[in-house]
């Protein structure tokens, strides 16, 4: 049997290890390109902001008829319902829903010549709520100020909240979307010029929450903002994009 020499030996495991180190520089490499391909991308985050004007207002009010018997407070209740009703669809507003009403006994707490207290039945209390929607935003908050007629006629009508709607936020958050998206491109490219580069396509994008907020107001939540307290709103939003590079 012939043995290997030694310098031969040598140089046989040199080759191997050799080859060995170029495999595993090709691997390296292969795997550093790919790994630069797949980070080849920009993440910008683009904006939308959008002025609207409330398109719906629904106005809560209620009255209350308090007297000594429950049926005399009922004919009260349903003699002020009318007036209310009337003083309503004369200022034009129709869509009106009338509520159940709420019946409560009332006492009076009286003290006796010994020193203790106690409650004597006084009657009945009869609280009526009614529900408006109207499209009128400007006339009914301000009829809901103003209801001197029916104070005349000891009639004290409560509001219990005005609400505005902007009626067609869902369209707007659609509009919005390509806004944002469009506002991300522009801040990628923007981005990329300093560095030589350009956009390529859009992978991937993700829109934010809505922010419907008071005009002016900057506040956020991570649910959203929906606000019904102002007529005039600006609603926001953000679109997180992510664009590969040339």
């Amino acid at each position: 049997m012939n043995t290997l020499s030694r310098p031969y030996l040598f140089g046989l495991l040199a080759g191997l290890f050799l080859a060995a180190g170029l495999c595993l520089a090709a691997l390296t490499v292969t795997h550093a390109w790919m790994k630069i391909a797949e980070t080849n991308v920009i993440n910008v985050t683009g904006s939308a902001r959008k002025d609207v004007r409330s398109d719906l207002v629904i106005w809560n009010m209620l009255f209350t008829n308090v007297a000594k018997t429950l049926p005399a407070a009922q004919m009260n209740a349903k003699a002020n319902l009318a007036e209310v009703l009337a003083f309503l669809k004369t200022a034009g507003l129709t869509d009106i829903t009338v509520e159940p009403v709420v019946v409560n006994e009332r006492y009076d707490r009286v003290k006796e010549s010994d020193g203790t207290e106690k409650n004597i039945h006084a009657g009945y209390s009869i609280t009526q709520r009614l529900k408006v929607h109207s499209t009128d935003v400007d006339m009914t908050p301000k009829l809901a100020s103003d209801t001197a007629e029916l104070i005349d006629k000891g009639i004290v009508l409560q509001t219990s909240g005005i609400q505005f709607i902007y009626t067609k936020a869902g369209e707007a958050k659609i509009e919005m979307m390509g806004e944002a998206t469009r506002d991300a491109r522009t801040r990628a490219e923007q981005i990329a010029s300093q560095g030589g580069r350009k956009i390529k396509a859009l992978r991937s994008a993700r829109m934010g929450v809505v922010q419907i907020n008071p005009r002016y107001s900057t506040a956020t939540s991570w649910e959203g903002n929906n606000d019904t307290s102002a007529l005039e709103k600006t609603i926001t939003t953000t679109m997180t994009a992510v664009f590969s590079l040339e």
